[in-house]
Parts: C-alpha cells; structure tokens; sequence
C-alpha cells in the first residue's frame, strides 16, 4: 500500500517511527514532512499528505500532531479524504470498520509510544464493514 505521511514538530518522532514500521511491512511512504522538531505549521504538511490520497497518488494517510485534532480537521477539508482520530485500538478500529477512513489522525501528546505501531496496524489491517454504514459514508461524500 502506498501510504502518505505529514507531521508538524509535536509528531515528528512517531512518524519516523511509523515510516520505519511502514517500510519493514512491505509499504511505500511518501514522506510530506516536517523533517524535525523544529516548530512548524501542521497545515504546511498535513494538507499535501490529504491531497495525495484525494487525487489518487496514495491510497491512504496518516497524519499526525500534538493531539491530532487540528492535523483531522485539515485533512478532512480535502474533499474525498475521510480522516478519523484515534487514540486506542478501539477508536482506530471503529474509523475503519464504520467511517471507511481513508486517513489517520494521531497525537503524539495523547498516545503512549509503546500503542502507537498497534494503532496504526490496526487500523491498516481493518476493512470497511459497509452494510448500513456505506450509506452514511456515502452521504459523507455527498455533503
């Protein structure tokens, strides 16, 4: 799977973290950055990242952050993106089974590191249960 990355400086060591993990299972990551923990704007990277499984050049995004609240509220303005905040094996499952999430939002403030891998392979690993929700997603997708 191709996988999008985007960060600001308050999720750059998950996402390395998460890039290796990508790697080691056989993805391709395409990184939008940052590139440290300097402080930066999560909109500079997150947005790329949301575009490029809007136009089709990824399959999927996780995006990260402090909290992940403000990196889920960007990418969710990219039309076609469906990006959930997770924050447990639970939120992570749910975002896929029921919403289709195309993107993940984390917060690296909110998450313990030793979770983290967990939640997004979880998350990679859960399908869409369609069903009664297709058509709220579909709606969704509508609006």
């Amino acid at each position: 799977m191709k996988i999008a990355l985007g960060t600001d400086h308050a999720g750059f060591d998950y996402k390395e973290k998460i890039k290796a993990h990508l790697i080691a299972g056989g993805h391709e990551v395409v990184d939008f950055g940052t590139d440290s923990v300097e402080s930066c704007d999560y909109p500079d990277f997150v947005r790329p990242a949301a575009e490029s499984v809007a136009s089709g050049e990824c399959e999927r995004a996780i995006v990260l952050g402090g909290s992940g609240n403000g990196e889920a509220m960007c990418a969710n303005k990219v039309k076609g993106v469906r990006c959930g905040l997770a924050w447990n094996l639970d939120s992570a499952i749910k975002t896929r089974q029921h919403n289709d999430s195309n993107a993940l939002s984390l917060g690296q403030r909110m998450i313990p590191e030793n979770l983290v891998l967990d939640i997004v392979q979880v998350w990679l690993d859960t399908a869409f249960e369609g069903g009664r929700h297709a058509r709220r997603v579909e709606k969704l997708e509508s609006k």
